[in-house]
């Protein structure tokens, strides 16, 4: 699990100097997430499990023009037993003064799955700047597969 990380980090790192003259900015981030497992019950049809576990990363944002940027992250999830690495890669615009529309596909590895441990999920987020340094975010992740669970995510970023 070491090595994954150590991958992960080593990636990152490369992907963020082999751009370092594009405007750019690094932050870290967290907050709580809310995750929903679909069960299946008897007879009674479909019903939703939700669990509350935390979530903490890092993220990079590259600035295309003043309203539109690219916005990669790397986020560690921990629900109770369940732990996961989400890591999206946003198209982020500022729809408004401070407040921002971000989208995009999430690689996400998951420890606890038996097989075929890396999914892709879709992912939309909304970030307001509170100040140039601090934002406020909200993100709902889509799992496209049956055992892919959803997400809820709620949090702060600051940028270093």
């Amino acid at each position: 699990m070491k090595k994954l990380y150590i991958k992960l980090l080593a990636c990152f790192c490369f992907f963020t100097s082999s751009i370092a003259q594009v405007d750019s900015d690094f932050g870290v981030k967290g907050g709580l997430n809310l995750t929903f497992f679909k069960v299946t019950e008897a007879n009674f049809g479909d019903s939703v499990e939700t669990q509350t576990g935390f979530y903490g990363g890092v993220f990079m944002d590259f600035h295309v023009n003043e309203f539109f940027s690219i916005q990669p992250e790397v986020l560690y999830i921990a629900i109770n037993d369940f732990n996961f690495i989400n890591a999206p890669i946003y198209a982020k615009y500022q729809i408004a003064n401070n407040l921002h529309l971000l989208a995009g596909p999430s690689l996400n590895y998951f420890f606890d799955f038996f097989n075929a441990k890396l999914k892709i999920r879709g992912d939309i987020s909304t970030a307001y700047n509170i100040t140039p340094k601090l934002d406020a975010h909200i993100k709902f992740t889509l799992g496209f597969e049956e055992i892919t669970p959803n997400g809820l995510f709620f949090g702060l970023g600051y940028k270093l």
